[in-house]
């Protein structure tokens, strides 16, 4: 009788995609998943939209979008739909200059090579955890 096969937690998965990932700046995408996840003990992820996403009680927060070749984004939302409670304002200032809001509840940061993840990684740290306190 063949083996069931077990499946993989999100973070098994998030591993794997990784390892199998074939992008030009892998490095720095590998550098910004470590800052998110060190930013907040409390994150799980898991593959969304073809690439890590990371949830709060397992409900998608921040999340990678990798299809450009000379930069990817982090795109921060809460889940897929608008949510009732949502203003005409971003959900707080963003004193970093590292988002750029595409709604009052999502907003996006690029990222272009490592120099410019090193030079935003204070910033990104400090968006994480605001982020992840105000949708929570």
């Amino acid at each position: 009788m063949p083996k069931k096969q077990l499946k993989h937690n999100g973070s098994e998965q998030a591993a794997e995609f990784m390892i199998s990932l074939e992008h030009p700046l892998k490095k720095e995408i590998e550098e910004v998943r470590s800052i998110i996840l060190a930013a907040c003990g409390r994150l799980t992820e898991h593959i969304k939209w073809n690439a890590p996403s990371f949830c709060i009680n397992g409900e998608d927060r921040i999340t990678f979008n990798l299809r450009g070749k000379d930069s990817f984004r982090l795109i921060f939302h809460r889940g897929a739909k608008v949510r009732e409670g949502t203003g005409k304002e971003p959900l707080f200032p963003d004193e970093t200059g590292l988002l750029e809001w595409a709604a009052p509840d999502r907003a996006i940061a690029v990222f272009t090579d490592m120099e410019d993840v090193m030079n935003k990684r204070g910033h990104l740290e400090e968006i994480v955890k605001t982020w992840i306190e105000r949708t929570e």
